[in-house]
C-alpha cells in the first residue's frame, strides 16, 4: 500500500492512503511529482469552505500544470468523493496533470467525473483549517 504526506508550511502534516489499485496511473503521476519536489512550496489556490481545498498549480492561480495531461481513471473506480477524499482536478475529461483537491464533505455529483485516488487518514483537522494561499512545505509518497 502506498501512503503519503502533505506537510503544510506551519508544520502540520496530513497523511494519505492511496488507491493505487483503482487509479494506478493517477497515483504514479502524483508520486512522481511529489517525490521530485514538484509540489514543495506550492499553495492551495482554491479553498471553498464546505467544498474543497485545491492545490498543485505551479502558477498559484489554477491555470498551471506539469506540462502534460493524464487520463481520468473513473471507470470501475469504486472510491467516492467523501470527506477527506483526494481527487484530481481537471478542466474536462483527461485534462488532469498536477492539480488535486481534498473534499470537505460528500459530493456524489463529482463521482465518475473526477478520479478519486486517495483518502486522508490523519490530519483532516488541518485540512479543515487550510486558507487560500497556504503553502505545502513538502509532499512525499512511499510504499508501506
Amino acid at each position: 500500500m502506498k501512503k503519503g504526506s502533505i506537510e503544510l508550511e506551519n508544520g502540520n502534516k496530513v497523511i494519505i492512503e492511496f488507491f493505487d489499485k483503482a487509479a494506478p496511473g493517477t497515483v504514479a503521476n502524483f508520486e512522481k511529482l511529489a517525490n521530485s519536489g514538484f509540489y514543495n512550496g506550492l499553495n492551495f489556490h482554491r479553498v471553498i469552505p464546505g467544498f474543497v481545498a485545491q492545490g498543485g498549480c505551479p502558477k498559484g492561480n489554477g491555470t498551471g500544470g506539469p506540462g502534460y495531461r493524464i487520463k481520468c481513471e473513473t471507470a470501475g473506480n469504486p472510491h467516492k468523493h467523501v470527506k477527506g477524499a483526494l481527487s484530481m482536478a481537471h478542466a474536462g475529461k483527461d485534462t488532469g496533470g498536477s492539480q488535486f483537491f481534498i473534499c470537505y464533505d460528500s459530493f456524489p455529483h463529482l463521482d465518475g467525473v473526477h478520479t478519486v485516488f486517495g483518502q486522508v487518514v490523519e490530519g483532516m483537522e488541518y485540512v479543515d483549517k487550510i486558507k487560500p494561499g497556504d503553502k505545502m512545505k513538502e509532499v512525499k509518497v512511499w510504499e508501506e
